[in-house]
């Protein structure tokens, strides 16, 4: 299907996706409020270098790197409804309340595609294939690499090492790893 050959309801229903999705460069991510970041990063900075980490790194490692990218930008879409969830939070939340932003926001997208999305941040959520592992390892590596910023550019010094550590379990992959022991080393 061409954009320009798309009913006048559709291409408002796609622009409304992309209206509610741009929500996330004004959501603070709350990990980083609740230790005190004054202005802390968005849900749509962490996504941004979350895509830019799995395309390099993708393409380093051989592996599908627009699945990989189609899976760094959608992993948390679901926040523009539910908000960005500490762990914690994440963990009182009904795995239902995520699945259900997530099919509410991509209802906005025409019907071709809407279950190409919903599958593969699906395959992101589950975490079983070898690309769902790397991005899931990824996205903490870049928070990691955040709290690491915030800590050299002296935002905040305290309450940190708990990201640091938070990624560092999280992270399984050698080539991952290489990476998280750089960013402690050098930053």
């Amino acid at each position: 299907m061409m954009l320009e050959k798309m009913p006048k309801n559709s291409l408002i229903s796609l622009v409304e996706f992309f209206k509610n999705v741009g929500q996330l460069k004004g959501i603070s991510r709350a990990g980083w409020v609740k230790v005190g970041i004054k202005s802390p990063e968005s849900v749509a900075d962490h996504t941004f270098r979350t895509a830019l980490l799995c395309m390099i790194f993708s393409s380093l490692e051989g592996l599908d790197e627009l699945k990989m990218l189609q899976m760094a930008l959608l992993h948390d879409l679901p926040e523009v409804i539910i908000g960005d969830l500490t762990p914690s939070e994440k963990n009182k939340v009904n795995k239902n309340s995520e699945e259900n932003a997530m099919k509410k926001l991509l209802s906005f997208l025409p019907k071709e595609i809407r279950g190409k999305y919903l599958e593969i941040w699906h395959e992101y959520a589950i975490g079983e294939t070898t690309e769902a592992k790397i991005v899931r390892q990824l996205e903490k590596l870049e928070m990691v690499l955040q709290a690491r910023e915030y800590e050299e550019t002296a935002v905040a010094r305290e309450g940190l090492k708990t990201f640091i550590e938070s990624g560092e379990e999280s992270i399984r992959s050698p080539a991952v790893k290489t990476l998280f022991s750089c960013i402690l080393s050098s930053v």
